[in-house]
């Protein structure tokens, strides 16, 4: 059986081993596939992998033995799913593998944004702490967490993750959420409806997926109910944000702080109005790659292919 990665290298930039692949077919990987080579690269493969290349109605009519589409990420959009599901192609992805790792990461855009490590850690380098005439020095304000509330929209696991670090740190958490578990709610965490969760918060963090009742969620008439100096993280979806509204919020200090690892388009554009923005924080989109997540991600790929192959295919799409 052939099998072909259209694009690893994200997944595995050289440090973790394609082994478990191996193992079950004659694997081919790419690093990157340009859109013209999609189709030749696939030729009569029965099994694909794809992390961000796209398969198209056009692919799935020009690749008719291709029989499994595997995703090397939770997000599909790249692929036409229903289009595949009339092929009887299975597309197959990861639905939990970053959890620990993106609630982290969300967690760390905070503490950033509280003490401004790196910034005070380059002026120390830069002679400023040698030359300064008292024995501590700050530039930016500092900010304790105790005592703070964080809105998370999108209550799942990673976002339950991050309220669970977050209380940890002694702040509340309010949750918005279409799912309420029940079980979750505690004197330092409770469910409230999107108008409370924007009133309330000092920190919002985005965790949901990305559907048309959530696109542009953060606009400038809901970031208008928010509090002054309130900040914002998006470890979620690029468009969940309005990115030229919540320029405008930084630039004016409305919100007084903001770290996104995730934009509308990526790579990001360099006409991207974030970028001169105030107070920002942006990252690759990098949440989701520790070495242990990518593992996690690799191991949980190969068993959907081994289940697909013993007849009991898990994690599909459009089954």
């Amino acid at each position: 059986m052939k099998i072909v990665i259209l694009d690893g290298y994200t997944e595995n930039p050289g440090d973790l081993s394609w082994e478990g692949f191996e193992k079950l077919g004659d694997l081919t990987v790419y690093d990157r596939t340009p859109e013209e080579l999609i189709v030749e690269r696939i030729g009569d493969a029965e099994v694909v992998y794809t992390n961000k290349t796209p398969i198209t109605k056009e692919t799935i009519d020009a690749c008719p033995n291709m029989k499994f589409i595997g995703v090397l990420a939770t997000g599909y959009n790249v692929i036409d799913v229903n289009y595949a599901k009339e092929k009887n192609v299975l597309v197959s992805n990861i639905p939990t593998y970053g959890t620990d790792a993106v609630s982290q990461f969300a967690i760390a855009m905070l503490l950033e944004m509280s003490h401004h490590i790196g910034l005070h850690s380059e002026a120390v380098k830069d002679g400023e702490w040698t030359s300064n005439p008292d024995w501590t020095f700050w530039k930016r304000p500092l900010i304790e967490l105790a005592g703070k509330t964080m809105g998370i929209i999108g209550f799942g696991r990673i976002g339950q993750g991050t309220g669970r670090i977050a209380q940890a740190l002694g702040m509340k958490v309010l949750a918005y959420d279409a799912h309420k578990f029940d079980e979750l709610v505690s004197d330092s965490c409770r469910y409230v409806e999107l108008d409370e969760l924007f009133r309330e918060s000092d920190v919002i963090s985005l965790h949901c997926p990305l559907f048309p009742e959530t696109q542009g969620i953060i606009n400038k008439e809901n970031i208008a109910k928010m509090k002054d100096g309130v900040k914002i993280i998006n470890t979620s979806r690029g468009p969940l944000v309005v990115e030229q509204d919540l320029a405008d919020a930084l630039n004016s200090g409305k919100v007084s702080g903001a770290g996104l690892d995730v934009v509308s388009t990526e790579p990001i554009r360099s006409d991207n109005p974030l970028l001169t923005a105030k107070n920002v924080y942006l990252t690759p989109h990098i949440a989701w790659a520790p070495k242990e997540s990518r593992q996690r991600l690799m191991d949980i790929a190969v068993s959907n292919l081994k289940a697909y192959l013993e007849g009991t295919p898990v994690n599909i799409v459009n089954g």
